[in-house]
């Protein structure tokens, strides 16, 4: 098995039905790096699975202070934060965060249910609440939300040209038609989406597609980005020497 295969771990994701290839079935979001910080290790470990099984590029700590560490150090998406954590409370862990200027969004998890907590959440930063137990589905639906609206986007269907990416069941189509891509390359090509108009470096992309422990190099997001081209279009994405890549909507280019 090739350096890049055994990354993708032979999952590809068919856009007319959402199924894997030969991996494991994901739907979502399917793009992003999560951070959960989360004390209690069974429901820290079935979140960063089920965010995982779903394509989530996922880091977990159990208390405050290295949660704090990695939320002050490391670039997310979104993060988990229970309330309840060791070390440092999770309503001071998330003010140091937005003090700092870390400005990911927040989806604080806890099992206090009282109109105070949930207010002192809000207040000191938070931009969700879920009270404990919850049902995991509606957790990840949250998670999407929180995730378009920060990136700018209110719909599950990201458009650019005749390029479609529904959110929701991890399909693409180009003009209609369903494409097939294998997981990195959804995950590379959603990113941008999200980010669309942007230019976006390589180290961003390796960020924000990758888990901390995992064995990043660089030059696979060149051969990620080729793919792409190679199923949607060479123009589908741009490459911006010296800065990195950048995806836009053909109706957004100026008319000569």
């Amino acid at each position: 098995m090739s350096f890049l295969d055994g990354l993708e771990q032979s999952a590809h994701f068919t856009a007319a039905s959402g199924e894997a290839g030969t991996g494991p079935t994901v739907e979502g979001e399917t793009d992003l790096r999560i951070l959960i910080v989360e004390d209690e290790p069974t429901l820290g470990n079935q979140l960063r699975n089920t965010l995982e099984q779903n394509g989530y590029a996922v880091d977990l700590s159990t208390d405050g202070e290295d949660g704090h560490y990695l939320g002050s150090s490391e670039d997310y998406d979104a993060v988990i934060l229970d309330l309840g954590l060791p070390e440092i409370d999770g309503l001071t862990v998330l003010g140091m965060w937005r003090r700092e200027g870390r400005n990911f969004p927040v989806l604080v998890l806890t099992a206090r249910d009282s109109w105070s907590d949930k207010v002192a959440g809000l207040d000191a930063g938070a931009d969700d609440y879920l009270a404990k137990p919850f049902q995991t589905e509606e957790l990840i639906a949250r998670l999407r939300a929180l995730i378009r609206r920060a990136s700018g986007n209110t719909s599950s269907e990201l458009t650019a040209g005749d390029v479609r990416l529904d959110t929701r069941s991890g399909r693409v189509t180009l003009a209609g038609a369903p494409v097939k891509l294998t997981a990195q390359e959804y995950k590379l090509l959603s990113y941008l989406m999200h980010h669309k108009g942007k230019v976006v470096s390589r180290t961003e992309l390796i960020e924000h597609i990758y888990d901390q422990d995992f064995d990043r190099d660089s030059n696979t997001i060149e051969v990620f980005v080729t793919r792409i081209r190679k199923k949607l279009g060479a123009d589908v994405i741009t490459t911006i020497r010296g800065l990195g890549y950048s995806l836009d909507d053909p109706a957004d280019q100026p008319r000569g």
